[in-house]
């Protein structure tokens, strides 16, 4: 089980600082959102992403995949009834997932809440756009070697996927294994009717949860809020979760550095504290 820093925590230092400073701290990897790159992410010429890749590796960390993809480029949407917009949307999914997979990641987290929501008299047909969105997205996973993940977020956030029930219907009804969901503690716990242990319990069996991102509540890192991450963590290991973990933090107090040092010392004891 990896555990990785998604990288708009220290967005503010150069790439190549994130990376050593992750390393320093006893993360395995940098997760990277795609905005942090540039404007244009999708499109970073060869040589660009083959120095991120060195970057890492020199470093002593991997790049573990990708998260908050619809940022960039601006003017995104995967529900919108508009086919130009739609079509520029799929094909920048398609593009992050050759990035992801040129960059040595093997996930790709879908959450991006401002760019699914749904047209107030529109609902079902946009549900349907992002089904056919997802279609393609997994389609571009699979042949890039990659998995695709639709991330459940929380009322407050999004209107449209909320439960990992809900990403889950998505997943089986494309039916692509490239396509799978994930457990974002911070929204299962704000929005989910079960304790997350048991959604672990529920839904790691099935074959569906291809990632988890480690947050409280309150939006603050592991151990920063109410959220015992102690009885997660024990289920995940007694699921027998080999996927990776991204910590990500939306509020940084007092500010990204230190946030992403708290997080990992806390993480990385209760994993050396549990029973194996």
């Amino acid at each position: 089980m990896l555990i990785s820093l998604c990288n708009e925590v220290i967005a503010s230092l150069p790439f190549e600082r994130q990376c050593e400073m992750a390393a320093q701290l006893g993360y395995d990897g940098l997760e990277v959102s795609p905005f942090t790159l540039g404007d244009e992410p999708h499109v970073l010429p060869q040589e660009r992403r083959r120095a991120l890749r060195r970057t890492a590796e020199s470093a002593g960390i991997v790049i573990t995949g990708l998260h908050y993809l619809m940022r960039a480029p601006a003017g995104l949407s995967i529900t919108s009834r508009d086919a130009a917009q739609r079509d520029r949307t799929i094909g920048v999914m398609r593009d992050l997932c050759a990035l992801a997979a040129d960059l040595g990641g093997k996930i790709l987290v879908h959450g991006s809440p401002d760019q699914r929501r749904l047209e107030p008299g529109f609902e079902a047909e946009g549900r349907k756009i992002a089904i056919e969105c997802f279609a393609a997205a997994g389609e571009a996973a699979a042949k890039a070697g990659v998995t695709y993940c639709v991330e459940p977020l929380s009322r407050k956030q999004t209107d449209h996927i909320n439960t990992i029930a809900e990403a889950a219907d998505i997943v089986s009804a494309i039916g692509n294994p490239a396509l799978r969901t994930m457990l974002d503690c911070s929204s299962a716990a704000a929005t989910e009717t079960e304790t997350i242990p048991d959604l672990v319990k529920r839904w790691l069996p099935t074959g569906l949860i291809g990632h988890v991102h480690l947050n409280d509540p309150n939006r603050r890192g592991p151990g920063e809020g109410d959220l015992k991450f102690a009885p997660i963590f024990t289920a995940l290991r007694a699921q027998n979760y080999a996927g990776d973990c991204g910590i990500e933090p939306f509020v940084y107090v007092p500010d990204g550095p230190t946030c992403a040092a708290r997080t990992i010392g806390y993480v990385r004891g209760l994993m050396e504290a549990l029973p194996r």
